[in-house]
């Protein structure tokens, strides 16, 4: 459906029945290859977190608390990727733009628990590290298997939690006029600007809800790295120093990509403010780093490499 034929339906002041997500605007050439693209990337992030859970679970070597977590991280980045992308390359395919108001907020509401969750389960990695280098000698019974389970269950749970009261509270909302919502997903700012309801104190919870989250994560993560690099510096052998960083650097840069992006998103007190740059800054999150992820984790783990080759041979060896 033509973006211009989409504008039409901003004159119409009767309640909607329907939102339309505009997606990636453009002629449809250009869709049909965004759509090859973002096909590409999803079956290959969702392969290769599978692998990555079936490479931890299948070596022994790797049934630790740090990789339990990995894990974790992998089975959510299958399932916070196909919450949207799905629905993006269906739009992209058969250019149909419609979505019910059911469907759109239950979008919503499984994307930010997603997000949500994944912010938990950062956290829980960094705390882990901390435990594991600042506190070695009772590491095993700090992380042991039901607090692992726990820790897992509880950012999962909360997750879910901190999102069905801001998405009450949006569902409540009136919608009429315009529908067009200028994102590819459901997202929270364009929905606000669709609405016709006062809708200042909605904008004020989801802010607090997102610093309290985002950025009470992201601060305790940094407390652990502090702590981290302190005690790593304080070894007195070289080479102990340079295993630690090596263990803690993918968790560093998966934090990295992940919060430089939602803090931007996110962390602000406006909601109508840069829209369109939103839509684009969100694929990172949404669909790159989801590939990411699984790739930083492989590549700068000698275990988990080490693991992968095993497997791998061992898979060959099955089809000879």
């Amino acid at each position: 459906m033509n973006i211009n034929i989409l504008q039409i339906k901003c004159s119409n002041h009767t309640r909607v029945s329907d939102f339309f997500l505009v997606g990636f605007s453009m002629v449809k050439e250009a869709g049909l290859y965004l759509f090859v693209l973002i096909f590409i990337i999803y079956i290959i992030s969702i392969t290769a977190n599978v692998f990555v859970i079936v490479i931890i679970a299948n070596e022994r070597r790797l049934h630790k608390p740090m990789y339990f977590f990995i894990g974790a991280l992998s089975f959510l980045e299958i399932w916070y990727p196909s919450v949207t992308v799905p629905r993006l390359l269906w739009a992209l395919f058969t250019e149909e733009q419609s979505i019910s108001p059911i469907e759109c907020f239950t979008q919503f509401f499984f994307h930010f628990s997603f997000g949500a969750i994944e912010n938990f389960l950062l956290t829980v990695m960094a705390l882990d590290r901390y435990a594991a280098i600042c506190n070695p000698l009772h590491y095993s019974i700090i992380m042991s298997p039901n607090t692992c389970i726990l820790l897992l269950l509880g950012s999962w749970l909360c997750g879910f939690l901190i999102v069905v009261i801001p998405c009450f509270e949006i569902s409540q909302l009136s919608f009429c006029g315009c529908n067009i919502i200028n994102h590819y997903y459901c997202d929270f700012a364009p929905l606000i600007k669709l609405s016709c309801s006062e809708t200042s104190h909605v904008e004020k919870m989801v802010f607090v809800s997102s610093c309290f989250v985002i950025l009470g994560c992201f601060l305790i993560i940094i407390m652990s790295y502090i702590w981290i690099i302190k005690t790593t510096l304080s070894f007195s052998v070289s080479f102990g120093r340079s295993k630690t960083f090596s263990t803690c650097a993918s968790h560093l840069i998966v934090v990295v990509v992940f919060y430089t992006t939602t803090i931007f998103m996110f962390v602000r007190p406006r909601t109508g403010d840069f829209l369109h740059l939103n839509k684009i800054i969100s694929v990172i999150p949404s669909i790159i780093t989801p590939l990411l992820n699984p790739i930083i984790y492989t590549l700068r783990n000698k275990e988990v490499k080490e693991a992968t080759w095993k497997t791998t041979r061992k898979w060959k060896g099955y089809h000879i």
